[in-house]
């Protein structure tokens, strides 16, 4: 199949947060079923895909000299996956423009993923539909389907079985960042260190947090926020208990380790107030970096205006 397109195309995809990871117990193959509802915002990497004479990857942006330039990169494996669908010998040179912490329970590997399928499908015009793409986007990650999708919504499984979430307004988000990374694995071995041999329940959604994402209840919302997970990154990395703690004390109406850390979110009143907490937060020196988001966005798509915000 000839896919020739000399035009590149970008692809702008969000970060996710989880609002609630429940973790069920180890099984046999050395996984974890989990519950959890993915809510993505607007802290956002940028794919560009164009024509070359040999496949490549190069990353600029946060944490650009930690991302592998190499077949282990997702966004150049998701290129070529679909060139292996089409059946083309093409190759395209892959660029990644991060914001979106590398390492930091935000899913910034699996964002890329999707809007690296996102843009190769544009760029070569294969009209894959919707559904192939996500059928794609589970074989590259269990986090890959919900960047493609974005919004809010129930994953379970490994999490790529999603079921979007009805939710109302939008919340406002401030991120603590941590350039030093944790290990995903490690937290999960934590985890099941923590708990011994206690029964760990089978995991499902809590009936508190989806009525309060119906409402738009950002008080309700707050005081459901929950992570099983967020023990164990506490005990590998302490200072985000101290992180965690200063920005309830500063204003924020609730906290939680996003996915496996060591990402801090405080969701926030409003506006105005994740402004001050940024500013407050910026202040004391406990973490690497502050941002600001919105959320629920839209998952990965195709942009043509890439300007920088």
């Amino acid at each position: 199949m000839e896919v020739t397109s000399a035009t590149p195309v970008t692809a702008r995809v969000p970060a996710k947060v989880n609002l609630e990871l429940r973790i069920g117990p180890l099984e046999d193959d050395g996984y974890h079923s989990l519950s959890t509802v993915f809510h993505a915002v607007d802290l956002v990497d940028h794919v560009t895909v164009r024509p070359a004479d040999k496949w490549s990857v190069t990353t600029t942006g946060m944490g650009a000299g930690t991302v592998p330039d190499d077949e282990t990169n997702l966004a150049l494996r998701a290129a070529q996956f679909i060139a292996r669908r089409v059946g083309t010998d093409e190759a395209l040179a892959v660029e990644v423009a991060k914001n979106i912490p590398v390492a930091g329970g935000m899913a910034g590997g699996s964002a890329d993923a999707a809007a690296a399928l996102v843009a190769v499908d544009a760029l070569w015009e294969t009209g894959f539909s919707p559904l192939e793409l996500q059928d794609m986007a589970a074989e590259l990650g269990s986090d890959v389907p919900f960047a493609l999708e974005g919004g809010t919504a129930i994953g379970s499984g490994r999490g790529e079985h999603l079921v979007p979430v009805l939710s109302r307004g939008s919340f406002e988000w401030v991120f603590a960042l941590h350039h030093e990374g944790l290990s995903t694995p490690a937290v999960y071995a934590e985890c099941d260190r923590l708990r011994g041999t206690d029964p760990v329940p089978e995991p499902e959604p809590n009936a508190a947090l989806m009525a309060a994402l119906r409402a738009g209840d950002v008080d309700a919302l707050a005081g459901n926020l929950h992570n099983d997970l967020q023990d164990a990154a506490c005990s590998l990395m302490p200072r985000l208990t101290d992180t965690m703690n200063l920005g309830l004390n500063n204003g924020a109406l609730g906290a939680i380790v996003s996915g496996s850390g060591p990402t801090v979110a405080f969701l926030c009143a409003d506006h105005n107030a994740a402004l001050d907490l940024m500013v407050g937060l910026t202040a004391s020196t406990i973490c690497d970096e502050v941002v600001t988001a919105t959320g629920p966005v839209h998952g990965a798509h195709v942009v043509h205006d890439v300007r920088p915000r």
